[in-house]
């Protein structure tokens, strides 16, 4: 199985992410720690967001309101964070398969 570039790219992109979604803790004060739902859900409305520029980007271009680079740029993330959320989903459903498949 051969693993696009693109593909590796938005995946470290969306890592590279990740410390910088969440608020920093300061150092007198403690937070509690996201829970994990929080993260994904998180991750989910960010690929969402990403999406809905890239085609709101596609309308204007449309309308000829937006730069052709600009529409490209925003397309071309969206198609990443859809590559990404794919992967994702992918390797979620192998690991409940190989969950299910464990003998009790």
């Amino acid at each position: 199985m051969t693993i696009a570039p693109a593909a590796a790219a938005a995946a470290y992109q969306a890592l590279s992410n990740i410390g910088t979604t969440a608020p920093a803790a300061t150092a007198g004060t403690s937070t509690p720690a996201a829970s994990f739902s929080d993260f994904l859900s998180g991750a989910m409305n960010n690929a969402v967001g990403t999406m809905q520029a890239g085609e709101q980007m596609a309308t204007k271009q449309v309308a000829g309101q937006a730069d052709i680079v600009d529409v490209v740029n925003a397309v071309n993330s969206a198609e990443l964070s859809l590559d990404t959320v794919v992967a994702v989903r992918d390797k979620v459903i192998a690991a409940y398969q190989n969950i299910m498949q464990m003998p009790i």
